[in-house]
């Protein structure tokens, strides 16, 4: 039984035990380890080392592409989400693991590897320059460093009080009283835009940093499919699910008001929308 956040969060509250939820996700998921992976400029037997695993997205999509000399550090403050990493691995003794925070790689030596990668992983990291650091320390020379992270502050700059891909909807002020439920819990996830990545793997000593950067303004999305499922989701590990910040914000007429409204959607197939914002960055160790 998992019992760390993470955990919980990567293998069940992130999709609400949906299979629905799950597969809805996974292109973008798909996406996002692609997109670190082809910027990484994998060798057949560099040393790759993932930081922030989670259930090895990127570790085992790297492994796919590297030669039976290559081999991937799994690394992960969570040793939950490892000892899911290792049985997935099932004895592939390309693959360690290694029970570390990203600012403090401690379990790795100095100049080790020959690849640096993370997604959305910095986001919870109130030290993210220590990490940069850290990412820098461990790196051969030559190394590179790839990684994604979403940009959650243009979201609360234009977006501050949307939840579900809604807008101008006559249950905006219910929506409104469930976002502020998680306003000022997840602080780190609003504290940095592109241009502090830039700035902090130029000021770690890496050279030849490149960023894509990537924004969508109410963005036409997938409808809502599964409210019941959705409702025991959560949008990150560290706040309630949507569901529970449901019943903490609004009284029992209220929520009987939004179920109809949202079922509603989901029953139509009404499309969402999206605004988000996201960055790939990639650098070299001189």
């Amino acid at each position: 039984m998992t019992t760390d956040r993470w955990a919980q969060w990567l293998l069940t509250r992130r999709d609400g035990g949906s299979a629905t939820l799950r597969a809805r996700y996974a292109p973008d998921l798909a996406w996002f380890r692609d997109g670190v992976l082809d910027r990484a400029d994998l060798k057949p037997d560099d040393v790759l080392l993932d930081v922030g695993c989670g259930t090895g997205l990127i570790g085992f999509g790297a492994l796919d592409r590297l030669g039976p000399d290559g081999r991937v550090i799994f690394s992960d403050v969570s040793q939950d989400l490892l000892d899911q990493c290792r049985r997935i691995a099932e004895g592939d003794e390309r693959c360690s693991f290694v029970q570390s925070p990203a600012e403090d790689l401690a379990g790795v030596a100095d100049a080790s590897v020959d690849v640096v990668t993370t997604r959305s992983v910095l986001i919870y990291s109130d030290r993210k320059a220590t990490a940069f650091a850290e990412f820098f320390r461990v790196l051969r020379p030559g190394g590179r460093l790839s990684l994604f992270e979403p940009i959650n502050r243009f979201t609360l700059q234009h977006r501050p009080d949307e939840l579900f891909g809604l807008g101008g909807s006559p249950v905006d002020d219910l929506v409104a009283k469930v976002s502020n439920v998680y306003r000022g819990r997840t602080q780190p996830m609003f504290d940095f835009d592109e241009r502090d990545l830039m700035t902090w793997a130029e000021t770690s000593g890496f050279e030849a940093v490149e960023l894509d950067y990537r924004a969508q303004l109410d963005v036409p999305a997938e409808p809502i499919s599964d409210w019941d499922a959705l409702k025991r989701a959560a949008p990150n590990p560290l706040v309630p699910t949507y569901g529970e910040a449901i019943a903490a914000a609004l009284t029992n007429d209220e929520r009987e008001r939004l179920d109809a409204h949202m079922a509603a959607l989901a029953a139509a197939r009404t499309p969402t929308r999206r605004t988000t914002a996201i960055a790939f960055l990639r650098a070299l160790r001189p």
